[in-house]
């Protein structure tokens, strides 16, 4: 227990500061992601509560804020829909079907995400290269722009419109002053979160002031809601008995389970990478992934829209001193406090508030050196950050760090497939050597191949794998194949230097080897991937 709460909290005044402010941030966005994916309000507020509580006490990185966020809100809307046609076609009709099977989607979602992080995957975020890592800041600080680009329109007889005249001018006035204060106030004292100062000091205009413009309240009820006034979230007992309703729709529920996790884990691992670099730290990965999963399952069984880590919120949180697990504990419960308690408060805040805070948070989280070092890296790199950037904006987080990592590693390999050399000398006995220099991997074997003449090489050969390093099955398979065309030539041949994992597979592969392979006390000592040694990994 002691490691679970460790880091509970450093500084228990800004954790509790900080949380709040987060809170505040939350609302919209949960209620947001909601109405994408098309369910009620209430919903995604439970959401972000119960991910909020969970990860914030048992999470890999205490600081880091989970909720409902826009990235699984999007994989979700087809099955919601899907189920909600279902439940209109049954002879007794079920109102909000697609509801349901979230939440029973959720499960299994949850069970994956625990799996994750008990087969130790969490740690392969590691392998994700730092230009797919800057174009997916870069991309989701765009993402967050446009997103709040959408809050600068106003319901007119049902319809949106953006806004103009003195609804605008209002409008960028809040923002701007929103904007300002978080960003001169750290400069006078860094004794309170300027964002919480920012929304504090900006509703206070408007409701002293009398200044109408949209708020938290209105941005609720103009998306179809009828407020954030709820209750405490209940247990879901009745989709235990809906299960009978998936019959020929259990690949549509465990394919959006599966991609709902790879989501929730790209997302929340990134993210912690992310703060990881901020408060120059070290969270867990794996706790991390069992953290989700529970959270997740919890939402199936009490009636939440699930969720992951949020970037923008975790940012907001760290950059106003919220470093401890108290700061996502607070950030949850107050979020709940505002649904119980606090509806009529919170429902009066600008939305302009909150979309200068987030504004603020774009600004830090843009890699702005990116520009300063594109024309000095590598162009592969910097195509891969140009690429994972737009890919995040096109498509989604999940997709863009997929396809950069995918980029890379092509990258890596064929820059890798060229190294491998062979230098060639003559013994004085006439004996030809062949001093290879290289990884010899799937990527490099063709050419491997072709440093070799089998046909005009003399009587006698040698293969001296010193300075090369046989990395995969490929390579020990291109070796051994090239040790079997020099003996089908009736050509003597020594291969030296070979690690002993390679040697025991060469062995296995053809055991007529072992009268070639010739061992030194200077043998390589190194593994190679390849299923065969999988207690490496």
């Amino acid at each position: 227990m002691r490691k679970i709460f460790n880091n509970f909290t450093g500084n228990p005044k800004n954790d509790v500061l900080s949380g709040l402010t987060v809170a505040l941030a939350l609302v919209p966005e949960a209620v947001a992601f909601a109405f994408v994916a098309g369910i009620d309000p209430l919903v995604g507020l439970y959401g972000a509560f119960m991910m909020g509580i969970v990860t914030a006490l048992f999470g890999g990185r205490p600081g880091m804020i989970s909720g409902a966020t826009g990235a699984m809100a999007v994989v979700m809307v087809h099955m919601i829909q899907q189920g909600n046609i279902v439940g209109m076609e049954l002879a007794t009709p079920i109102e909000n079907l697609g509801l349901q099977w979230l939440f029973i989607t959720l499960l299994f979602v949850g069970a994956i995400q625990i799996l994750a992080g008990v087969f130790k995957l969490g740690k392969f975020v590691r392998l994700i290269p730092h230009p797919v890592m800057m174009g997916f800041v870069n991309g989701l600080a765009i993402v967050i722009f446009l997103s709040q680009l959408g809050l600068f329109k106003e319901s007119v007889d049902g319809v949106q419109q953006w806004l103009t005249g003195k609804n605008l001018m209002i409008m960028l006035g809040l923002v701007g002053l929103t904007m300002g204060i978080m960003f001169g106030l750290p400069k006078i004292t860094k004794k309170v979160p300027a964002a919480l100062i920012a929304i504090v000091v900006v509703a206070c205009i408007t409701i002293f002031g009398n200044i109408d413009v949209s708020t938290v309240g209105s941005f609720i009820k103009d998306g179809g809601g009828e407020g954030l006034q709820g209750g405490l979230p209940t247990f879901q007992a009745q989709i235990f008995g809906l299960f009978d309703t998936l019959n020929g729709h259990w690949s549509l529920i465990l394919s959006t389970a599966f991609v709902l996790a790879a989501v929730g884990l790209i997302e929340s691992l990134m993210t912690l990478n992310l703060v990881d670099d901020i408060t120059e730290t070290r969270g867990s990965g794996n706790r991390e992934c069992v953290a989700q999963g529970g959270a997740n399952i919890l939402n199936g069984l009490f009636g939440g829209m699930g969720g992951c880590a949020m970037i923008g919120q975790s940012i907001i949180n760290v950059n106003s001193g919220g470093r401890g697990r108290l700061s996502g504990v607070v950030a949850a419960i107050a979020l709940l406090c505002f649904v119980l308690f606090g509806a009529p408060l919170i429902e009066q805040i600008p939305i302009a508030a909150l979309v200068g805070v987030m504004f603020m948070v774009v600004i830090g989280t843009f890699a702005w050196s990116s520009f300063r070092i594109l024309n000095k890296i590598p162009k592969a790199d910097a195509i891969v950050l140009i690429a994972v950037s737009g890919i995040t904006v096109w498509q989604d987080l999940a997709i863009a760090v997929i396809a950069g990592v995918i980029m890379s590693a092509l990258v890596f390999a064929w820059n890798n497939a060229t190294m491998i050399r062979a230098r060639k000398r003559i013994k004085e006995d006439g004996t030809k050597v062949y001093e290879i220099w290289g990884p010899l991997f799937f990527g490099s074997v063709q050419n491997f191949n072709g440093k070799f003449d089998v046909k005009s090489d003399p009587e006698n050969v040698e293969i001296d794998f010193i300075e090369s390093r046989v990395s995969d099955h490929s390579g020990v398979e291109a070796v051994k194949v090239l040790a079997e065309k020099y003996l089908e030539s009736g050509k003597k041949l020594k291969l030296t230097h070979l690690s002993p994992e390679c040697k025991v597979l060469l062995l296995k592969a053809d055991p007529n080897l072992e009268t070639v392979i010739e061992e030194s006390i200077d043998d390589p000592r190194y593994h190679i991937a390849t299923d065969l040694l999988d207690a490496e990994v």
